[in-house]
């Protein structure tokens, strides 16, 4: 019996070691401390623990759901963790140039984020590794650096880029992407994919623009990091960014509209949605009851609702105090002074669960991507109000969609807020939203089984070159077809240029022809 009970425990073992021989190692290096984007990386690198394979991930924020395949290496940062930071004091005034003003605020956290990891004991202990045992894929983010890219240049493995919102302006065209700013707008704009002559003007002077400050700014300081770190001769980011294999894009078409994208972008929009849990009783219970529906409240983990001045908070309160649904909302503060005897508050709601209810109606939200992909999975109109950064961006796209409407913070009051909830409440914003979650739902291979299919893709290719395109190593006059473009006008202008010469010259030596023919009648 007790051979037996070896020869088991031996089988199990062979059995154990067999399944994670076959897995990868797969590192993902996340330097930047905030928690909207961990929650786009978090579920695509357990996804990949989840399938069997070997994952260190490198971050600000633990593992909540512990995995055997999941190990956290911690970087630590006074500023980790930027949750309910944000007064709404900042967006009282609001202007068309808040988005060239942002950059420097990505430029302070790229800068920031950079230094602090390059020189942690996370990444010490990184490279350690890697000497020991090499990876054999890495996960980098593609947001306001691309500092990371040269840790992955110092390991020698694959890489992908996750991007936790569309595809910044400054890195479309170092992907081998089209350049298309007449119907494709940056995340800095507020504008839908289909523009006026102004806000495609407008559009094209911030790519431009945010092209040329990272450029300036950004790239010039992570070379700068790199070379401190690794040695003067290290190559530049703008090389480095080439050797990139593929990019998961937290967007999908449904929403964001449909672009010219090469096979190696892949539309991971909605990974982050999990399984519903169940709701403690009394959520269940104020959703189930809501005899005319619910109305749920949420400006995201940044934004504090409890910051509201008094008049914006009074007009609010006043109009959802007129509307026969139960409004649900996400306040930080324990008492909200003049509250309607039909809004419920918490500091913290299970947004998932709540918006997939069936009696939820109308989603209040800040335009944030996590919360507009939700809303979009469960089919829920909304009036969205942005604040910063691509907020302005998913809000358009949403309006665009026809299943809701924009609300500017600095418009809010008590009509406003009333009107855009009862245009919203019309059953056709509904019919629309379940229209864009059609969509959003059918799709060839559900997000996390396709970022398990294509990083195994990525590393069985050991950089999966068939599809890059070529515009990758393109260099900006061939990318753009200007040398083309200069040849033509050129070659048109000699043309033009000569033949003007030439009836000149015929119509000269004509006129000279008859002066001496003239000439020669006077003199007989």
């Amino acid at each position: 019996m007790e051979i037996k009970m070896k020869s088991f425990m031996i089988f199990i073992a062979i059995l154990i070691l067999g399944q994670s021989s076959n897995g990868h190692r797969i590192l993902g290096l996340f330097p930047h401390p905030g928690f909207s984007h961990f929650h786009f990386f978090q579920p695509v690198m357990y996804a990949l623990a989840e399938a069997g394979h070997d994952v260190t991930v490198v971050s600000h924020f633990p593992n909540k759901e512990p995995h055997e395949n999941y190990k956290d290496e911690l970087l630590d940062n006074v500023n980790a963790g930027l949750l309910n930071v944000v007064s709404l004091d900042m967006f009282k005034k609001q202007n068309t140039f808040n988005h060239f003003i942002e950059f420097f605020m990505l430029k302070n956290f790229a800068q920031e984020s950079c230094q602090l990891a390059l020189n942690s004991s996370a990444i010490k202990n990184v490279f350690n590794q890697g000497r020991r045992e090499p990876f054999d894929l890495i996960i980098v983010e593609m947001w306001n650096t691309d500092c990371m890219l040269g840790v992955a240049e110092k390991l020698k493995a694959p890489i992908i880029a996750l991007s936790s919102c569309n595809i910044m302006p400054w890195h479309t065209t170092k992907l081998g992407l089209p350049y298309e700013p007449g119907f494709l707008p940056t995340t800095f704009v507020g504008y839908s994919d289909h523009m006026s002559f102004g806000a495609r003007l407008s559009n094209w002077l911030t790519l431009a623009y945010m092209n040329f400050m990272y450029k300036t700014f950004v790239q010039k300081n992570d070379n700068t990091y790199l070379k401190r770190k690794f040695g003067d001769d290290f190559p530049k980011t703008s090389e480095l960014i080439k050797k990139v294999s593929m990019v998961f894009v937290n967007q999908h078409y449904s929403l964001n509209g449909a672009k010219h994208l090469s096979p190696n972008v892949v539309e991971l929009g909605g990974v982050h949605i999990g399984k519903p849990k169940p709701l403690d009783p009394e959520l269940q219970k104020l959703l189930d009851t809501a005899e005319h529906g619910v109305i749920y409240i949420s400006w995201g983990s940044m934004v504090k609702a409890d910051t509201l001045s008094e008049e914006a908070r009074e007009g609010i309160l006043r109009a959802l105090g007129k509307f026969k649904q139960r409004v649900i909302w996400k306040y930080e503060n324990e008492t909200l002074p003049n509250q309607p005897p039909n809004v419920f508050i918490r500091k913290w709601m299970p947004q998932r669960e709540i918006l997939c209810h069936p009696n939820v109606r109308v989603f209040m939200t800040h335009g944030g991507l996590l919360g507009s992909l939700e809303a979009v999975y469960c089919g829920i109109p909304v009036v969205s109000t942005p604040f910063y950064g691509d907020q302005f961006l998913n809000s358009a796209a949403l309006e665009h969609r026809s299943m809701g409407v924009v609300l500017n913070y600095i418009d809010m009051n008590e009509q406003t807020v009333h009107h855009a909830l009862r245009r919203v409440l019309d059953p056709k914003f509904r019919q629309n939203a379940k229209k864009v979650q059609y969509s959003f739902k059918h799709r060839p291979l559900p997000p996390k089984e396709a970022v398990v299919y294509w990083s195994e893709y990525v590393i069985a290719t050991k950089g999966a070159e068939l599809v890059k395109p070529y515009s990758v190593h393109a260099n900006w006059l061939v990318y753009s077809g200007t040398d083309i473009f200069l040849f033509v006008s050129l070659s048109i202008i000699t043309f033009i240029g000569t033949l003007i010469y030439l009836i000149k010259k015929l119509f000269k030596n004509g006129n000279k022809k008859t002066d001496k023919v003239s000439q020669e009648k006077k003199n007989k």
